[in-house]
């Protein structure tokens, strides 16, 4: 079995969302209907207003940037954070079409401790954390930089059962591919998914005050066909998976995995099982 490298996988996970960064972005607007209940949950939970300082960690395109710049207003600061910044450059540029002023800055997610200390209300990671290779490091660097009394809140998935239009997909994947299992504590978009999961490694982290919220968010397409043309298109995790295959290998997985998700195909449409946790905790 190959030994985990963080290195390489961090650096792997840089190179495939320069390459998704489009796609990501231009998948935006279902990117939303289906977080966006998620994301208000968070920026409730983070105690996101006006005036509020909020530090978005692994942010991506921006959709949750911008929604807590929504709130902050003229008298608040968001600061979006990615170790890639062609994606960030997408969440500039939505920020600037919207009127809404936003920070972008390169940082890896793990080096958050690196800004100044107290110098944020809120931070804010919404489907990022569960890919930080030391989870409690980046997790550290947030306490850090929160003021006393400041606010976290992020999601991430709940398991794998309860997220099959995911894990289905990453299943097909590894046993085609004969990919070993995940090792404890490797990230992946189910390592924080498990009951006391979250709880454990905030607490760890030095917050307290703990909640955790599930949130039933169903993927809806018009198709299984198009959920895999989303996933294909966009997921970074199953991209790293697929990275060394040929290009007919891929098609080929990428076929099976449509036959399996269409299980999910209705008389309306498509809908992917995802329940999202939503925690908090403060500082």
């Amino acid at each position: 079995m190959n030994k985990f490298d963080p290195i390489l996988y961090k650096t792997s996970t840089r190179d495939q969302w320069q390459a998704a960064a489009e796609a990501w972005h231009r998948w935006s607007s279902l990117l939303e209907d289906w977080l966006g209940a998620a994301t208000q949950r968070m920026l409730d939970s983070a105690g996101v207003r006006s005036g509020s300082r909020v530090l978005d960690v692994a942010a991506g395109a921006g959709g949750q940037s911008l929604a807590a710049a929504k709130r902050t207003g003229a008298t608040g600061r968001v600061v979006a954070t990615d170790i890639a910044p062609a994606i960030l450059a997408f969440a500039a540029q939505a920020a600037a079409r919207a009127g809404l002023a936003i920070d972008t800055r390169e940082l890896d997610g793990e080096n958050v401790d690196t800004l100044d200390k107290g110098s944020f209300d809120a931070v804010i990671s919404r489907l990022g954390l569960i890919y930080f290779p030391d989870q409690h490091r980046a997790l550290s660097g947030m306490h850090h930089v929160l003021r006393p009394g400041g606010r976290i809140a992020a999601i991430v998935y709940s398991t794998a059962e309860r997220n099959e239009f995911f894990s289905i997909p990453v299943r097909i994947i590894r046993a085609r591919a004969n990919l070993p299992p995940p090792a404890p504590g490797q990230p992946g978009p189910f390592s924080l998914g498990s009951p006391g999961a979250l709880e454990d490694s905030l607490t760890k982290a030095g917050f307290h005050d703990v909640s955790v919220d599930a949130i039933e968010a169903p993927v809806r397409l018009p198709s299984a066909a198009e959920c895999v043309r989303f996933e294909r298109e966009s997921f970074g995790a199953l991209h790293q998976m697929l990275s060394a295959a040929t290009e007919d290998f891929r098609a080929a997985v990428w076929h099976e995995i449509e036959e399996a998700l269409r299980r999910f195909e209705t008389r309306d449409g498509f809908e992917g099982p995802c329940e999202l946790l939503v925690v908090g905790a403060s500082r």
